[in-house]
C-alpha cells in the first residue's frame, strides 16, 4: 500500500510541475492538432483518404508526445538533481521509473485522442474495432515513453536528448508503415523497420481502422510487449550505470 501512495504521490507532482503547464497543455494539443488539420485538409474530406491516414497521425501524436515530455522531464530531474532526492525513498527502483513514466504515458494516450475526435466529425468511425485500437494507442503509448526515457538518461541536457530523439522519431515515420505500407520501401530496409517499435502498433491500428494488417495480431501483441520490457530494463540498467555511483 505505502508503494501504490508513493508511486501516486510521484505522478501527481510530475503532473503538476510539467503535465499541466500551460506551454505543455498547449503545445500537447497544438501539436496533434497541427498534424491532424493538414493531413485532413489534404484528403479534402474524403472518407477512405481520412481513414488511411488517421493511423499515421496517431502514431504520430503519440511518439512525438511520449518522447519530447520525456526529454524534459527526465533530463530536468537529473540536471537539478531532485532525481536523486527521490532516490533516497525506500521505493524500489523499477517503481520509482515507473511512476516517472506513468505521466508520459498519460499524455500519449490523451495526445491520441485528438486526431481521433477530429476524424469523427469527418467520417464514419462505427466500424473500427475499438479494443483493438486501445491496446494498440496503450502499447504504443508505453514503448514510446519508455524509449523517451532510454534517450533522456543517456544525455546531460535537454537539447541532446531533444536531437537524439529526432535521430530516432523522424525515420520511424517512413520506415513503420505509418503512412504507407512497409512492401512499398526497398528490400532492404525491411529488416530496419521490422525492429521498430512503431511498425507493430502501427500494424495494429491498420487492422483495427482498416481491417489490414501485415502480421497476425499475436505477433503484434508479443512485439511491443517484449519492446516495452527490453526499453524499460536497458533504462534501469544505464541508470544505474549512469545515475547511481
Amino acid at each position: 500500500m505505502k508503494r501504490w501512495i508513493a508511486f501516486w504521490n510521484i505522478l501527481m507532482k510530475d503532473v503538476r510541475t510539467y503535465y499541466l503547464k500551460p506551454p505543455n497543455v498547449s503545445w500537447g494539443l497544438l501539436f496533434p492538432l497541427a498534424w491532424t488539420g493538414m493531413f485532413f485538409l489534404r484528403s479534402q474530406a474524403n472518407a477512405r483518404d481520412i481513414l488511411s491516414i488517421l493511423t499515421g497521425l496517431v502514431c504520430v501524436s503519440v511518439l512525438f508526445g511520449t518522447t519530447s515530455l520525456l526529454a524534459v522531464t527526465i533530463t530536468f530531474e537529473k540536471k537539478n538533481r531532485t532525481f536523486e532526492r527521490l532516490l533516497l525513498s525506500p521505493l524500489p527502483l523499477n517503481w520509482l521509473v515507473l511512476a516517472k513514466t506513468s505521466g508520459g504515458i498519460l499524455f500519449g494516450l490523451a495526445n491520441a485522442l485528438v486526431p481521433v475526435l477530429l476524424a469523427g466529425f469527418l467520417t464514419d468511425l462505427s466500424k473500427v474495432g475499438w479494443g483493438q485500437f486501445g491496446v494498440a494507442v496503450f502499447l504504443l503509448a508505453v514503448s514510446s515513453t519508455f524509449l523517451g526515457l532510454l534517450i533522456a538518461v543517456s544525455v546531460s541536457e535537454v537539447f541532446e536528448a531533444q536531437a537524439f530523439s529526432n535521430f530516432f522519431r523522424f525515420p520511424m515515420i517512413f520506415l513503420c508503415g505509418l503512412f504507407f505500407p512497409i512492401s512499398r520501401l526497398p528490400f532492404f530496409l525491411w529488416p530496419l523497420s521490422f525492429i521498430l517499435p512503431p511498425t507493430y502498433g502501427a500494424d495494429l491500428l491498420h487492422g483495427a481502422i482498416e481491417g489490414i494488417q501485415l502480421f497476425p495480431g499475436w505477433l503484434d501483441l508479443t512485439a511491443l510487449v517484449g519492446f516495452c520490457l527490453l526499453l524499460f530494463f536497458l533504462s534501469l540498467w544505464n541508470i544505474r550505470r549512469r545515475w547511481i555511483l
